[in-house]
């Protein structure tokens, strides 16, 4: 593989605009106005990189997370995948594409069937998108999360918080994607538990290829996984750095606030 194939953006973000109804002022009568979330976003995401997106309570991150993958659609700009224009593909067309995009929740919880066992969890996006020998998948799937494969028979809530998250993660690199976008998935993890899980996906990414965004408000979860961080502020981003030159020379007040404001402990230290 050549160094300019390697390097190829995966993601080309646009001028990206996204506003949602602010239910906080809905009239009794008629719809509720807009309020802009994404304020003409513009960034590249390059194949195999590992992209902190970072910022406070309502600067946007999980909207630009949800914009990437299609969970939601931009009222404005571009949202380019693998070269192909995605921003307003409706359902049909986006259907083959999300195979290729995944996204890990922050509550696992609430995100896998309490009903279902892990290896049905884990299977099911395989049958849906007609993957052949769908059980060994799932069974290497298991495999590459670390999870032992008679896993496949528990429930969730038989399942630690950090398993729970790798059945998760599990089921989003079953489908073999290009992209997974990770939004605050070790938040309510314990110290051991977060940095197992940010060892699992650092491994991930070089083992199958993976291009990963990962959204964290703990800047020393980000300092430790992310090669480059992009920071929000109300919607647009102020900071678009490798992740040493962010934190070590940042040029937006903003970025030195969240700096000042949270606690960063050697990473290599912690995360050892």
């Amino acid at each position: 593989m050549t160094g300019a194939t390697a390097m190829a953006d995966l993601y080309q973000i646009e001028n990206l605009h996204l506003s949602l109804p602010d239910m906080t002022r809905k009239p009794l009568l008629g719809p509720a106005p807009r309020l802009e979330i994404l304020k003409g976003l513009s960034f590249t995401l390059p194949k195999g990189e590992i992209l902190g997106i970072v910022g406070g309570s309502g600067s946007g991150k999980s909207t630009l997370g949800r914009a990437m993958v299609r969970l939601l659609e931009p009222t404005g700009g571009h949202v380019r995948f693998d070269g192909q224009d995605i921003t307003h593909l409706d359902e049909a067309t986006l259907r083959p594409l999300r195979r290729r995009f995944q996204m890990i929740f922050q509550d696992p919880m609430s995100s896998l069937n309490p009903r279902h066992r892990v290896g049905q969890i884990i299977a099911s996006p395989l049958s849906l998108y007609g993957f052949d020998g769908v059980e060994a998948e799932m069974l290497a799937a298991l495999d590459h999360v670390g999870l032992p494969r008679h896993f496949a028979a528990r429930f969730p809530h038989e399942l630690s918080g950090g398993q729970r998250q790798r059945v998760g993660i599990a089921r989003a690199i079953a489908l073999r994607p290009d992209f997974i976008l990770a939004d605050e998935i070790v938040s309510g993890l314990d110290v051991s538990s977060q940095a197992q899980v940010l060892n699992l996906l650092e491994n991930l990414v070089k083992e199958l290829g993976l291009t990963l965004a990962f959204i964290s408000h703990d800047l020393s979860v980000i300092r430790r996984l992310c090669s480059r961080v992009l920071v929000l502020h109300r919607g647009e981003i102020v900071e678009n750095a490798p992740t040493a030159e962010v934190f070590n020379t940042p040029r937006a007040a903003y970025t030195r606030e969240l700096l000042d404001a949270i606690p960063l402990p050697d990473p290599d230290q912690v995360w050892a």
